[in-house]
This record gives structure tokens, C-alpha cells and sequence, in this order.
């Protein structure tokens, strides 16, 4: 009877110890939740940037009645600043405003004719997929043409609009690349006593800085 009783006493010890260590198990707090989701890309923001690419450039020139056509090239490198605002999902607006210098002279008759300084302020509307953001744009814009003549040199500035479309693609949060076409057209003024009329097309390159 005794080696009865001492048994089922170690039995219930056993039991008893088999119950703590599963309520001891069943204690350990679950391990925390590794969330490895990336915060979605915005384009919303400030940005600043540079640009160089190149420019087609047309001139109509009219003397005495006369009008002649007159076609020349060069190199174009500018500065650039806008910001993005996200109307509705993928829909980015925003406003942008550049300034550069443009290459390339013709010569007409006995007058060369040059392009020079150039800005534009313009509005953008474009559509965000992930990480590219594909865009229109249009505005104002005016450059600082030059004519050289034998009898002296003139300038002014003339005042037009532009439109023009592109792609940016972030590389990461901070840095995007672009690349873009537009058209400029210049309007019409008087330099070296011919009535000319400027347009151009462009296409550029640029880097930019997202804040």
C-alpha cells in the first residue's frame, strides 16, 4: 500500500510539472511583426535641377517687303526649379520655371543673327506610374536675341509661349532624371531694322534634386 501511495504521488508530480511547462510555453510572447513593405514613391515636393541638350532654331526675316527663311543649331544647358502636387492618385500637377543659355548663330545677308538668353515659366500636368512621371507642359517664355551688322549691333528681348512633353523617373527618393522635347516660339520684333520672327525646337537632358 505504501509503494502505491508513493507512486501516484510521483505520477501527479510528473503531471503537474508537464502542465507548468506547457502554460510556461504558452506565455512566450509571439515574436513582432517585420512589416518589409516600402513607403510608396512620392512626387510630391520641391525640385531643382539642370538640363543640356540641343536646339533647332528658325528665323524669318522680312526687309523692305522682302522675306527670307533662315534655319540654324547649337547646344542649349539650363537651370530648372518646380514643384509637384498630387491631385488625385497617379495625377501630378505642378509649376516649373527655367533659365539658360542657347548656342548658335546665322548669317543673313551681311547680319548675324544669334540666340542667347532664355527663360520660361510653365505649367505641368502629368501621370505617375511607380516611379516614372510622364508629362505635358506649356507656358511663357522669352529669349534675349542679338543681331550683328556692319553697322552695329542690336538686341531684344523677345516674348512668345511654349509646350512641350516628357518623362522624369526617380532613381531613388532624392534624384530623378529627364528627358524632354519642346517647342518654343518666340513671337516677332524688331532687330537691325528687319521685322524677324523666332521659333525653336528643343530637346533636353537634365538631372534633378527632389526635396
Amino acid at each position: 500500500m505504501l509503494k502505491q501511495s508513493i507512486l501516484a504521488l510521483g505520477l501527479l508530480g510528473v503531471f503537474s510539472g508537464m502542465a507548468a511547462a506547457a502554460d510556461a510555453v504558452s506565455d512566450i510572447p509571439a515574436a513582432p511583426v517585420v512589416n518589409d513593405v516600402a513607403p510608396a514613391f512620392s512626387w510630391d515636393g520641391v525640385y531643382l535641377g539642370a538640363s543640356a541638350g540641343y536646339g533647332w532654331n528658325r528665323v524669318k526675316s522680312t526687309t523692305f517687303g522682302v522675306t527670307t527663311k533662315h534655319e540654324f543649331d547649337g547646344g542649349r544647358f539650363s537651370g530648372f526649379a518646380g514643384y509637384n502636387f498630387e491631385v488625385a492618385p497617379s495625377v501630378i500637377l505642378g509649376v516649373e520655371a527655367d533659365l539658360g543659355y542657347a548656342w548658335g548663330d546665322k548669317t543673313i545677308v551681311t547680319s548675324e543673327v544669334s540666340a542667347g538668353l532664355n527663360g520660361s515659366a510653365r505649367l505641368r500636368a502629368g501621370y505617375a506610374i511607380d516611379r516614372a512621371l510622364i508629362y505635358t507642359a506649356a507656358g511663357y517664355t522669352a529669349t534675349d536675341s542679338e543681331v550683328k551688322a556692319p553697322f552695329g549691333e542690336d538686341s531684344q528681348v523677345l516674348h512668345g509661349w511654349t509646350v512641350g512633353a516628357g518623362v522624369d523617373y526617380a532613381f531613388t527618393n532624392n534624384l530623378f532624371g529627364r528627358v524632354e522635347y519642346r517647342y518654343n516660339d518666340f513671337g516677332s520684333g524688331d532687330l537691325g531694322g528687319a521685322d524677324v520672327d523666332f521659333s525653336q525646337h528643343t530637346v533636353n537632358v537634365g538631372l534633378a534634386v527632389k526635396f
